[in-house]
């Protein structure tokens, strides 16, 4: 069942950047300052893949489809730090403000090896992204401005009675890539692996 509530979407839209699986607008208790990054953005260009050898063939072919059909979409592989490929996913590129407030939220599931990457202009030191009308878990990555991983949450889907709101999940970077639930765990993803795409 969907647990889409037009009316609080409009509301948490009208606050600053509580909805979807997106960003929340950092506010004096975080410590943070106001969240750069609401405009378009490449976040840095070409850097990151000119050797990719991480195997696609599992890579949905079908993502980005529905409401996130026109975004742009990259492969995001990731790196240990000795260079092994340890996983490898196809993500919809949430790079505009709006993108990221809406994050996954329209998405009814999220098929395996595939996931969302937000783009910033610049790192941000204070985010923090929630779940509003979520209807399935994800895995919540924060990456700095040289795309190595500092943060992973294991965001499990929202109970039966709750919208998502309350679930706030913190950190810090340039980029944060969604994927589907405990995908880190299955493909042994760490803090201090690395991020290789194309933007």
């Amino acid at each position: 069942m969907r647990r889409r509530r037009l009316l609080a979407a409009v509301g948490a839209a009208s606050v600053g950047g509580l909805a979807g699986c997106g960003e929340r607008a950092p506010t004096a208790d975080d410590g943070g300052g106001e969240s750069a990054g609401d405009g378009g953005g490449d976040g840095g260009g070409d850097a990151g893949t000119d050797d990719r050898d991480t195997a696609t063939d599992e890579l949905p072919t079908d993502w980005p489809a529905g409401e996130y059909a026109d975004y742009d979409a990259t492969t995001v592989a990731v790196r240990t730090a000795e260079g092994d490929d340890v996983g490898a996913v196809r993500a919809a590129v949430a790079d505009t403000r709006d993108k990221r407030v809406l994050g996954l939220s329209a998405a009814p599931t999220l098929p395996e090896n595939a996931g969302m990457l937000f783009v910033y202009d610049s790192p941000q030191e204070s985010l923090t992204f929630i779940m509003p009308d979520m209807d399935f878990g994800i895995d919540i990555v924060y990456v700095d401005a040289d795309r190595t991983i500092t943060r992973i949450h294991n965001a499990p889907e929202p109970g039966p009675n709750e919208d998502g709101s309350e679930q706030r999940y913190p950190g810090s970077g340039q980029y944060v890539l969604e994927v589907p639930y405990e995908w880190t765990d299955r493909n042994g993803v760490g803090v201090g692996d690395s991020l290789s795409f194309d933007l």
